[in-house]
């Protein structure tokens, strides 16, 4: 996507004024490239010094690109549940990265051995639903958990399941996603 910088400096700009001003920027995607203006769900990971900061997004999209980069950045520099609010003294050394998913796509499996053929360890991320259960992997989680069987088990284990659940209702979507660092 020929637009990435600009979608870094949006998430970018999001955080900076909901920190310096209390609220994010009013965005109107008219202004921007019709290719960000199209509906698409996204993650945004942040790290300082190299170290997890926060990640959140969205699975289905929600809304324009652009509009979506600056709500999910804003909501993972505030909201993640695991981190405290950036601050101010933060902001000079917040990296960004940005994932920008494409279709699900079904894939059914009627065993965990089915399934841990038909991944594709460092392109799939994997949603994992079963009743009240809901879990992703990012296809970056691949990084550190290599084995498919391993990279399930802690999908599962995400999810709130045992990581040898197996059930009849279990279902799982793949996706790919674009990398903006």
């Amino acid at each position: 996507m020929a637009e990435t910088p600009v979608l870094v400096e949006v998430a970018r700009g999001a955080i900076e004024a909901a920190v310096l001003d209390g609220r994010a920027p009013d965005l109107d995607a008219a202004d921007f490239p019709p290719e960000l203006r199209l509906p698409r769900a996204v993650f945004v990971t942040l790290r300082r010094d190299g170290a997890l900061r926060g990640c959140t997004g969205t699975l289905e999209p929600q809304g324009p690109l652009v509009s979506e980069v600056a709500r999910i950045a804003c909501r993972t520099a505030f909201e993640d549940p695991r981190f405290p609010p950036v601050g101010p003294d933060e902001l000079d050394d917040l990296e960004i990265h940005l994932s920008i998913l494409g279709a699900t796509e079904p894939l059914p499996a009627r065993s965990e051995g089915e399934l841990l053929a038909a991944l594709r360890p460092g392109i799939d991320g994997l949603i994992l639903v079963d009743g009240p259960y809901r879990a992703t992997f990012l296809p970056a989680v691949w990084e550190t958990l290599p084995d498919p069987a391993a990279f399930v088990s802690e999908l599962k284990r995400k999810a709130g399941l045992p990581p040898d659940h197996w059930s009849a209702t279990i279902r799982f979507e793949r996706y790919t996603v674009e990398e903006i660092p």
